[in-house]
């Protein structure tokens, strides 16, 4: 499994010792919500195994995100299929962090170097990006990436309860050249 490095992060493989900590992040209501009800620890470990499963099977997935100074888990970041019923397909990027990794621009840098993982060295013609329309934080990481939403794309994910969670925006940025 590849990993990515930048100034700050280490984006690498799934550790042991990365399971409690993401079921901390997975059982804090704050982080969960945008994304559903908090996941309990069985959930969050079977999430980790189907990661490496993703990963092993093509080659990329959902990378466990590192602080390089300190050796501290702090999230997750990577590319993932989009799933199927939704409106559109491709390949989507993501990024979870622990709230006290919150808006020091981990975020962003992570993604930044999964951007560049998936153009350069996966040649995907196109990357996506999908929360919800209420998620201000993460549309604002898309627009630092150069993401581009039309409105026109927007939709109900049909997977979500009828509520906050349904509304859901579309970014999208292409590879250059």
């Amino acid at each position: 499994m590849t990993e990515l490095r930048t100034d700050r992060l280490l984006l690498r493989p799934w550790r042991a010792s990365d399971l409690a900590p993401w079921a901390a992040m997975n059982a804090d209501p704050e982080v969960r919500e945008h994304l559903g009800e908090p996941l309990t620890r069985e959930q969050s470990d079977a999430s980790v195994a189907a990661f490496r499963a993703d990963f092993d099977r093509r080659g990329y997935g959902w990378w466990a995100v590192e602080v390089r100074d300190t050796g501290e888990f702090n999230g997750f970041a990577g590319l993932d299929e989009v799933e199927d019923g939704l409106p559109f397909t491709g390949v989507e990027i993501g990024w979870r962090l622990a709230r006290p990794s919150w808006g020091r621009g981990y975020a962003t840098e992570a993604a930044r170097a999964v951007l560049a993982h998936g153009f350069d060295t996966l040649a995907l013609p196109e990357i996506l990006a999908v929360t919800t329309a209420a998620n201000l934080r993460s549309q604002a990481v898309m627009r630092r990436l150069g993401m581009t939403r039309n409105p026109a794309d927007d939709f109900d994910d049909p997977t979500a309860p009828e509520g906050p969670l349904r509304p859901n925006v579309l970014f999208r940025i292409a590879r250059e050249g």
